[in-house]
């Protein structure tokens, strides 16, 4: 894609060069007897303007892709951001994941009981969990209706509360930077096996 787009300009380019050049030479060979007529203003109006757009469109390229080269490195910066973020994260949601599915299984949640639980913290409805389990949307209901009866919760809104309410995003100066969440002091893990008080 990026060398057809070079040819285009390439070819474009040399099409207005020639035309102006030609233009030049076309004046030269008519050899005009005064500078003045209508005809040499004619062949220096073409000239002047196939040499303008040349160089108008090799600048306007120029800065196209001067700002699609900026552009990729911004690209490829954001996914560094991206995977690196990935790469903190995965540790943290693969044991959330972890205790999420030990505390369902301490419900003693059926293993489709335990994947209606999870679809329903993902936020699916009844009707997208029975088209993803090839299941009735009434079975998916009766299994969510277990869950809850199971959990001791009374609906999904305490379901996804029960997981997620000490969620806390990090606060504090610590938080600014992205290094440390707000009860570092406590995290015996940050602090040589102390808590602090």
């Amino acid at each position: 894609m990026l060398d057809d787009d070079r040819r285009l300009r390439r070819t474009l380019i040399f099409i207005l060069l020639a035309i102006a050049i030609g233009a030049a030479i076309d004046l030269v060979l008519d050899r005009p007897t005064t500078i003045w007529s209508l005809h040499v203003g004619v062949e220096l109006g073409l000239h002047l303007f196939s040499l303008g757009a040349a160089i108008y469109l090799w600048l306007g390229w120029r800065r196209t892709g001067d700002h699609l080269e900026r552009t990729r490195r911004e690209l490829e910066s954001r996914a560094a951001e991206r995977d690196a973020w990935r790469g903190r994260a995965e540790k943290l949601l693969r044991g959330l994941g972890e205790e999420i599915d030990r505390q369902l299984r301490d419900w003693a949640l059926t293993p489709a009981e335990r994947e209606t639980a999870l679809l329903l913290l993902k936020g699916y409805g009844h009707k997208d969990i029975a088209t993803l389990q090839g299941k009735s949307e009434r079975t998916v209901r009766q299994h969510s209706i277990a869950v809850y009866r199971k959990s001791g919760l009374s609906g999904r809104a305490e379901l996804s509360a029960f997981f997620l309410e000490d969620l806390l995003l990090p606060t504090g100066p610590a938080a600014a930077d992205g290094t440390a969440g707000a009860d570092d002091e406590h995290d015996p893990d940050r602090n040589g096996g102390r808590t602090q008080v």
